[in-house]
């Protein structure tokens, strides 16, 4: 599959004209998608907007009625320990410096892109009490092709602290905007809302940027306009980042004036552990439906029972994935409900063929389950302080806790497995004589011909690696802050993982795919489905012993259409 985590955006200069309208309660997994791979580019609407003005205000107004955590107070185990109202916009920059402190390789373009998206979003929600600034400042950077520089270590699922507080200090100004794309174009007027001094006036000058780039890599932590440290210089300054490509097209989002509040109003999120898990659960999607192709391939070239797949049989387990599973094989193949007139070559059929439905609808279930998780995160607010809608109390809670995320990504890894080892089970089968009546491993030539023999051993391979990442980060304990913060979810540590598994998936699924579409081949009379017409045109000819690594990459190219048919 064409995923290019580690390369750039994906941009289309001819969808560059698609939006995606930005309201705050109604992101789906596919817009967000569309926004991290730049096929489309955000729109804000005006009454999402105007609902975070609203929490703007009512956050001012409460904090002036009294403290709010981390405006009026530190944070963490410093929840107790004071503010004095002319330290607060301070005491919000010494926090975004004191959290940017990421660690591990720098995130993929798309990656990072998803949060910004996800970020946005959120804040457009209402909830926050930050300034509108910083959501038009999010979706510039989208619409202009940058992002911050942000590294992979940090967020431990109850705030992906370390990845937003490196995106505050490239909001204003204090790291330089990393781009891998074409420059960028023009950026977009904003509305004109009467916000006083909610932007740095005039767009940034270019020799500005490099000037505040290369002071950031010396360790002058002063800021684009050489002002005061107020937050202090100690330690060594971040600078993983330094291999990136600093953006120097001169069209830049302009830097954001930090405000009291504005700090913790922007960390409190698991925007970038939702990015991660809105890519995969779109990646995963795409797999499982393309599976049901695979599988249905399989299924025709070892003469299997249809009857594993009868609409009666799952009628009684009425489990939503697994008469799913089951219809989109009858579908693929031709084959009424009931299954009638496509008896199989034997009473009844491996685990691979006959379970499928059953263990394929597991994963289906899972992964719907994902993406309605997903969807629900990425339009509420998850802020701590919590500012109500009527602007009337602000509430202190744990919605950033991300469990919900955490054990849905979770599940889906799970889940997924035991649809890979389905997989790699009926890749050994179609290389079997004795349930295909084809030559061993499909060989074509001398009988010591090898044939798709090392299939086996790469789909397995990769096996191991995708049931690596099934260890359930949910699992994981730690204990931070003084003991304050005494759990945590590790949302961001199951995305990952997710990112993985259906990396690993995808070579599976391929292995099994080239021996279908090889066996099929072999067969007196192919089967005329569309998937076999689709597959047999994309994939090289023949099995004769020869380095297959250019069919499995054909293979894997061809998923994604195959999820179509």
């Amino acid at each position: 599959m064409d995923r290019t985590t580690d390369g750039p955006a994906r941009t289309s200069p001819q969808r560059r004209d698609t939006r995606v309208v930005l309201t705050g309660t109604t992101l789906t997994v596919g817009e967000l998608t569309a926004l991290a791979d730049g096929a489309a580019v955000p729109a804000v609407a005006p009454e999402a907007r105007e609902r975070a003005v609203r929490s703007w205000h009512a956050a001012q107004r409460l904090a002036a009625g009294g403290r709010l955590y981390g405006r009026g107070t530190g944070v963490g185990a410093h929840r107790s320990v004071a503010v004095e109202e002319d330290d607060e916009a301070a005491h919000g920059l010494r926090l975004l410096r004191s959290h940017a402190g990421g660690a591990g390789a720098l995130l993929p373009a798309r990656q990072v892109r998803a949060m910004l998206a996800v970020r946005a979003n959120q804040l457009l929600a209402g909830g926050s009490g930050i300034q509108p600034a910083f959501v038009d400042a999010l979706t510039e950077a989208l619409r202009l092709g940058v992002h911050p520089a942000v590294n992979e270590y940090g967020g431990i699922g109850t705030g992906d602290l370390t990845a937003l507080a490196q995106t505050g200090l490239t909001l204003i100004g204090e790291r330089p905007w990393v781009t891998v794309g074409p420059t960028a174009p023009a950026a977009h007027p904003r509305p004109d809302d009467g916000t006083p001094d909610a932007l740095a006036d005039g767009a940034p000058d270019a020799d500005l940027f490099d000037s505040a780039a290369d002071a950031w890599r010396a360790g002058d932590r002063r800021g684009p306009g050489g002002g005061a440290d107020r937050g202090g210089t100690a330690g060594r300054p971040d600078t993983s980042w330094r291999d990136a490509r600093p953006d120097r097209s001169g069209t830049l989002p302009a830097p954001v004036v930090l405000r009291a509040g504005d700090a913790l109003a922007l960390l409190s999120s698991n925007a970038l552990a939702l990015g991660q898990a809105a890519l995969a659960q779109g990646e995963l999607d795409v797999l499982l439906r393309a599976t049901h192709a695979v599988a249905a391939l399989s299924l025709a070239a070892v003469s299997g029972s249809a009857e594993a797949y009868a609409a009666p049989v799952h009628a009684l387990r009425p489990y939503p994935g697994a008469a799913r599973a089951a219809g989109e094989v009858r579908r693929l193949l031709g084959i009424d409900d009931r299954a009638s007139g496509a008896p199989g070559r034997r009473i009844q059929d491996p685990f691979g063929f006959r379970a499928f439905p059953q263990v394929h609808g597991c994963a289906l279930d899972a992964c719907e389950r994902l993406r309605a998780v997903v969807e629900v995160e990425v339009n509420c607010p998850s802020e701590n302080p919590l500012v109500t809608a009527d602007g009337s109390t602000a509430y202190h809670h744990g919605g950033f806790f991300a469990a919900p995320l955490g054990l849905a990504l979770d599940a889906a890894n799970l889940a997924l497995l035991q649809t890979a080892q389905l997989s790699a089970a009926r890749l050994t089968a179609l290389g079997d004589p004795r349930l295909t009546g084809l030559p061993g491993f499909l060989a074509a030539g001398p009988a010591s011909s090898s044939g798709t023999m090392i299939l086996e051993y790469s789909a397995n391979s990769a096996l191991a690696e995708l049931r690596s990442c099934t260890a359930p980060a949910s699992a994981g304990h730690a204990v931070l802050s003084h003991g304050l913060e005494e759990a945590a979810s590790f949302a961001g540590q199951a995305a990952r993982q997710t990112l993985r598994a259906t990396d690993a998936y995808t070579t599976v699924l391929a292995c099994e795919l080239v021996a279908a579409v090889e066996a099929l081949r072999l067969r007196p009379v192919p089967p005329e489905v569309t998937a076999f017409t689709a597959a047999t045109a994309a994939l090289p000819l023949g099995t004769d012993d020869r380095p297959l690594t250019a069919d499995l990459t054909a293979a894997a190219e061809l998923l994604p259409r195959l999820a179509e048919v």
